[in-house]
C-alpha cells in the first residue's frame, strides 16, 4: 500500500468538484493525514480550510502548512465526530463543506511502530490517537465469541470462528502482543485467496473496533447535517462496505430519494429533506488512478448539499 510520494489521495479531483469550494468560504478537512485534501482545497479557492486528525503525527505535519498558509489554515488535534465542539473553540458554527476520506493514510500504515501493518513486525497498537484499548487488549481479553463475531462484522472474514480459535489458542502460551505474530495465526488457518493477504480482513477489523471507526462515522454525519450551511457540500471517500453503506442510507434517508411508502411499510414522517444528492450512485476511481495508486481499488465517493430545511436530529 505504498504510495508516492507520501500518500495519494483517493478521489481527489472528484472530491474537489464535488465541494466546488468558493472565495472567502471555510472548509473542513476531518481527516487530514497527509494533508492531500487540504492542499487542494487551499489550491481551489482563496478560501479558509480548517483541518481535524486524532493522530499527533498528522498534526505535527500539519504546522508547516499552517506557516506556508498563515491565516488561512488551522490543524486541530480530534476526532473528526467531535468536529462540532472543535471548531466552536474557533467560534465556527457554519461552514461551507466538509471533506471525510475514510481508513488509513499511508504513513499510518508504513509506520510499523503504530502497529496497522501485517506487513511489517510492530506492537500490536493500531491507535489512531493517543488513548483508548489497543489491538493487544482485545485480542488477549475478548471471549473466543466476541473475537469470532467482530472479525466476521468488521472484517467480513467468513473464516472468523477458525481465526478467533487459532487466536485463543495461542494466547493461552502467551499473551499477544506483536503484529508478525498476529499475521502468522491468522495465515496459517485462512486460505490465501485473489492475491489479498489472509491477515487483510482480521487487522482490518481490530483497527476498526479500536478506533470506533463506525460511530465516529455516525457522529461526523450528524455534526455535518448541523454544521453545513444552506448550500454548503458534503463528500464522504469510504473503503469498506459497511462505512459506504452507513453513508449511503444517512443521505438517502434525508434526501428527496427517501424510500417511499408500501402497503407492507407506513410511510415515513413527512419531513423536508435537509440534504440533496450530487451523487446518484458512488464516484469509484478510474483504472488509471487503480494503476497508480492500488489503494483506491475499493474506494467509493458520495457527496451532497444541505437543503434549507431544518436538521432531523437534534443536536447531541
Amino acid at each position: 500500500m505504498s504510495d508516492a510520494p507520501l500518500h495519494a489521495p483517493v478521489l481527489l479531483d472528484e472530491t474537489i468538484a464535488a465541494l466546488a469550494p468558493r472565495n472567502e468560504a471555510t472548509y473542513v478537512d476531518g481527516t487530514f493525514g497527509a494533508g492531500g485534501y487540504s492542499r487542494a482545497l487551499l489550491a481551489a479557492a482563496r478560501c479558509r480550510v480548517i483541518a481535524i486528525d486524532r493522530d499527533p503525527a498528522a498534526v505535527e505535519r500539519g504546522s508547516a502548512l499552517m506557516r506556508e498558509h498563515a491565516g488561512r489554515f488551522t490543524v486541530l488535534e480530534g476526532r473528526f465526530g467531535d468536529m462540532e465542539a472543535l471548531l466552536a473553540r474557533l467560534g465556527i458554527s457554519t461552514v461551507a463543506g466538509i471533506a471525510l476520506d475514510l481508513g488509513l493514510s499511508s504513513p499510518q500504515i508504513e509506520d510499523a511502530g503504530r502497529g496497522f501493518s501485517f506487513r511489517a513486525d510492530g506492537p500490536l497498537d493500531m491507535r489512531m490517537g493517543r488513548d483508548g484499548a489497543t489491538a493487544a487488549d482485545l485480542v488477549n481479553t475478548l471471549s473466543e465469541s466476541a473475537l469470532a463475531n467482530l472479525i466476521y462484522i468488521y472484517g467480513e472474514e467468513r473464516f472468523a470462528r477458525r481465526v478467533a480459535r487459532a487466536i485463543v489458542a495461542a494466547r493461552r502460551k502467551a499473551p499477544l502482543t506483536r503484529t508478525a505474530e498476529l499475521a502468522r495465526i491468522v495465515r496459517a488457518v485462512v486460505p490465501a485467496s485473489g492475491g489479498i493477504d489472509p491477515a487483510t480482513r482480521t487487522f482490518q477489523a481490530l483497527r476498526m473496533e479500536v478506533n470506533d471507526e463506525l460511530g465516529e462515522l455516525e457522529r461526523a454525519l450528524l455534526a455535518a447535517e448541523r454544521l453545513l450551511a444552506p448550500g454548503g457540500r458534503l463528500a464522504i471517500v469510504s473503503f469498506h462496505s459497511l462505512e459506504d453503506r452507513k453513508v449511503k442510507e444517512f443521505l438517502r434517508e434525508r434526501s428527496a430519494a427517501a424510500p417511499r411508502a408500501s402497503r407492507h411499510r407506513p410511510a415515513p414522517p413527512l419531513r423536508a429533506p435537509s440534504f440533496r444528492l450530487i451523487t446518484k450512485k458512488p464516484v469509484t476511481p478510474g483504472h488509471a488512478e487503480i494503476e497508480r495508486n492500488p489503494r483506491a481499488r475499493s474506494a467509493r465517493l458520495r457527496a451532497a448539499e444541505r437543503t434549507t430545511a431544518p436538521i432531523w436530529e437534534k443536536a447531541a
